[in-house]
């Protein structure tokens, strides 16, 4: 379903197309979505509710501020007497009954004042506002819940379009009242993680944040027109390659060719467009370790999350950390942590296997390492193709300085990477239905080459029509995967047919 066409059926998400109201989606299981704030527990009347799209339009949001203030006030004075030995989950606890008491009183004071009640589901949806206003993400909260939402875009406190998993585009509703109160309450949260607080102002004018619930959040203001805001919903965070064989992703021969790659310690780049799937096939690579080996996850942002997904015993995970004021005589801000100094201390932790996350810039330097130090690592990065993905990988490379020349980065990659698998993204409409498919298109086998290129590339899997990776040409040297659970027999037959 296009913009357009969602304008026409579905204006406000008064009458939602099809199933249920985008808003009245069930909670996700913990296993997916780890950190998502439990039911208000029933006081009188007021029970566990999801906030309805009717219902939060029809918020005063005004009232939903005021109570906000009195129940922060009324919080700060609990915790403070309690001399901070409250944790974050028995703020929250303490929040909710602080909340679920104003809503009470709220009431009370309407009916003594003549007014009409609040009906019960609008009470149960303003207790929600409020808490999620304290404890969450206030009005994004219900969109970053909803299951069927997969990208929030935001530019502007009034103009939001929600991205749902088929790839059709709705209308969503204001997350603030104005650009400038979208942007404070974006400074607020930025400024509020316990351990790795990010600032947001004119000197800083972009963010990259992770969100609770693993939620992936970037923005910017006063470099653009009005402020803008991406949120990128992780939904599949427990995953195996054989779940994704079963999303049709990939084959079961590719996915019996990565499991043996992945246990014979090859080490592998992920590449595909924006939202093709890279972290999500990354957590299905990574399941394929062995639970006992030590894993070391370097991020700008945690995406990855391996370590609260408990499939594997010891996890280290670095996050980097930007930093803030003016640069010093070294060129770094106060308190800034890069990916080089967290893999720097790395090499202390008896790690089995070190994981660099996202790929965009200098920090190629932190994949080849981690790859030339140990085997096996994984590693992603944005690329048309997979070829392309070398390329993209040498300009990083070059990024460094000019003592990083391009024989010497093509080189570098060239002996550290050995396997390159390029998801594809495609989004169809028919009949006002739209469809989005996201599959394994290619995997390229890469040993170092001539001088002109400086590496070579063999298409193990190639796309066929349909744009699904199916085996090509297999290099003699990775035959010797059939020891790791590789289906060769299977993989020689469907090259066969293909000749």
């Amino acid at each position: 379903m296009t913009t357009e066409r969602a304008a026409e059926t579905n204006e406000d998400f008064e009458t939602p197309p099809a199933g249920l109201p985008l808003f009245t989606q069930p909670v996700p299981p913990v296993a997916e979505r780890r950190d998502i704030a439990r039911p208000l527990t029933s006081v009188g009347h007021l029970s566990a509710v999801s906030t309805t799209a009717s219902i939060g339009r029809n918020l005063d949001w005004s009232l939903v501020s005021a109570l906000r203030a009195q129940a922060s006030e009324q919080l700060s004075q609990s915790v403070a007497a309690d001399r901070g030995r409250l944790d974050k989950l028995a703020q929250e606890e303490l929040g909710r009954t602080i909340v679920l008491d104003l809503i009470e009183a709220t009431v009370a004071d309407r009916v003594n004042a003549g007014m009409p009640t609040l009906p019960v589901a609008e009470q149960d949806a303003l207790a929600r506002a409020v808490f999620d206003s304290l404890f969450r993400l206030g009005r994004l909260q219900p969109l970053v819940d909803d299951d069927r939402v997969e990208n929030i875009i935001i530019t502007g406190h009034d103009s939001v379009v929600l991205e749902l998993i088929d790839g059709s585009q709705v209308d969503g509703p204001p997350v603030a009242d104005s650009d400038e109160e979208l942007i404070d309450f974006l400074v607020f949260l930025a400024s509020r993680s316990e351990v790795n607080a990010r600032g947001f102002s004119e000197a800083q004018p972009r963010l990259h944040l992770r969100l609770d619930g693993g939620s992936r959040l970037a923005a910017a203001a006063w470099v653009t027109p009005r402020p803008s805001v991406v949120i990128r919903r992780h939904r599949l965070m427990t995953v195996t390659l054989d779940d994704l064989v079963a999303r049709e992703m990939l084959t079961p021969v590719a996915a019996s060719f990565l499991r043996a790659a992945v246990r014979a310690r090859k080490s592998i780049v992920v590449s595909g467009a924006q939202g093709a799937g890279k972290t999500t096939l990354v957590r299905a690579l990574c399941a394929e370790i062995d639970p006992l080996e030590a894993i070391g996850t370097f991020e700008t942002e945690y995406e990855l999350h391996l370590h609260e997904l408990r499939r594997h015993k010891i996890v280290h995970p670095w996050e980097a950390r930007p930093g803030s004021g003016e640069r010093g005589a070294d060129g770094r801000m106060a308190g800034e942590f890069t990916l080089d100094d967290a893999l720097v201390d790395s090499f202390r932790f008896n790690l089995a296997r070190q994981i660099v996350g996202e790929v965009r810039g200098k920090e190629v330097w932190a994949m080849i390492k981690a790859m030339e130090s140990g085997t096996g690592s994984i590693s992603t990065t944005h690329a048309s193709d997979a070829v392309a993905a070398i390329r993209k990988l040498v300009t990083c490379a070059m990024e460094a300085g000019p003592h990083v020349t391009h024989t010497l980065a093509t080189s570098k990659l060239a002996s550290t990477i050995d396997l390159i698998v390029h998801l594809d993204m495609r989004t169809t409409n028919e009949d006002g239905r739209s469809t989005r498919r996201r599959r394994v298109a290619e995997i390229i086998a890469l040993d170092p080459g001539e001088r002109e290129t400086g590496y070579a590339t063999t298409h193990v899997f190639a796309p066929d029509l349909d744009g699904t990776a199916v085996p090509a040409i297999l290099p003699d040297s990775y035959r010797a995967l059939a020891a790791y659970g590789f289906d060769l027999s299977s993989y020689l037959a469907q090259q066969e047919v293909r000749s």
